[in-house]
């Protein structure tokens, strides 16, 4: 029987995980785009969870750190912590995207043009390969508009909700050994 539960739960794990990146400020022409594409296959964003995320005491940083342990197997967020199979997202906030010294992104968020703001961030835990097709993060997205704004709002908490000025801080998820797609 563990035989056959091993490769199952593997195999979760791994689609819990995406094939992407992300963080803070204004997308690119390009990249808004992208984001508004769910919006003709879908119901509209409602912006007011992500929203509230900037406003202490609407998000719940009790489920923003449940939902984080998704990202905890890729992600850290200690100042200056090591990067993994992600970058490092210490200083995500308010920072360009593919912007941490000594991670390798993939061309397609190296050429996005996105910054790590609130929307952005939400548009691509939501939904990274919509957002910025080609990147490479394995991240299959978060759909729960609520379950975002609370793991945007608990990063900021645990990060100071500042971006990283000096340059060593993270923002997304990729092979780390510089391989391009």
């Amino acid at each position: 029987m563990n035989r056959y539960l091993l490769p199952i739960l593997a195999a979760l794990t791994l689609c819990a995980c995406g094939d992407g990146s992300g963080s803070q400020v204004s997308p690119s022409a390009d990249a808004q785009t992208a984001a508004a594409a769910p919006a003709a296959a879908g119901p509209a964003r409602d912006p007011a969870p992500v929203q509230a995320a900037a406003t202490p005491g609407e998000a719940d940083l009790a489920n923003g750190r449940r939902q984080f342990r998704r990202c905890q197997s890729c992600h850290t967020m200690t100042e200056g912590g090591r990067h993994t199979v992600g970058p490092n997202l210490y200083g995500v906030l308010a920072r360009p995207a593919a912007s941490a010294p000594g991670f390798s992104y993939s061309r397609a968020l190296r050429d996005s043009g996105l910054n790590w703001d609130m929307d952005t961030l939400d548009a691509w835990i939501e939904n990274p390969r919509l957002l910025v097709p080609g990147n490479r993060m394995s991240f299959v997205g978060l759909r729960d508009a609520n379950d975002r704004r609370d793991v945007i709002a608990y990063i900021a908490a645990e990060t100071g909700g500042h971006g990283g000025e000096d340059g060593h801080h993270g923002d997304e998820h990729h092979d780390r050994h510089g391989e391009e797609d």
